[in-house]
């Protein structure tokens, strides 16, 4: 009797085995399958973002995941832009960028709306420095905790956005789902 008993608590360890190898690489595919999508659609192999501050309320929230879209996917819209058009996104006018400050990849990503364009020596606001470099000029859309623009405090400092930096626009928002990926930061 105890040869029988062994060999079902054997044929039990293998079937389980087999059945945890079919989840796993089930598992696996699913989410080469999503890369791939993601690659295609979006232009990024990981085309999410959880939100990490509350700098974009009310339009994003903390825990938010946001979708990207490859910059070279797209033409960004400004929120000077936006508002000749009538092109809105998140709430407000022109597109919101996901970029690198000063294009470190050490840094925590950036997520703000691209207010306007600057040139090299251009104002970078009104009576403000020049512009060392051309590119965007960003701000949260919090307005209690974004008055000024990035270039004009810690973020990105008296230095516009360059476009080598920008990884992509925000597209669309699911809620909520982010705060299991914060968790784990």
């Amino acid at each position: 009797m105890s040869k029988i008993s062994t060999q079902n608590n054997t044929q039990e360890g293998e079937t389980f085995l087999v059945s945890l190898g079919k989840d796993l690489l089930s598992v696996a595919a699913v989410l080469i399958a999503f890369m791939v999508f993601s690659k295609l659609a979006f232009g990024l192999w990981t085309p999410m973002v959880a939100v990490e501050s509350g700098s974009m309320e009310p339009h994003m929230q903390i825990g938010d995941i946001i979708f990207i879209k490859n910059i070279d996917r797209v033409d960004i819209v400004t929120n000077e832009e936006g508002k000749n058009s009538d092109y809105m996104t998140f709430g407000d006018y022109g597109d919101v960028i996901l970029y690198r400050p000063y294009g470190q990849a050490s840094i925590t990503p950036i997520i703000h709306r691209a207010m306007y364009r600057v040139e090299a020596g251009e104002p970078m606001w009104e009576n403000g420095p020049a512009a060392p470099c051309a590119g965007y000029i960003t701000k949260g859309d919090n307005l209690i905790t974004n008055r000024h623009y990035d270039q004009e405090g810690q973020i990105s400092y008296y230095v516009p956005v360059k476009d080598e930096w920008i990884i992509g626009i925000a597209k669309y928002r699911i809620p909520y789902l982010g705060h299991i990926r914060l968790l784990f930061s």
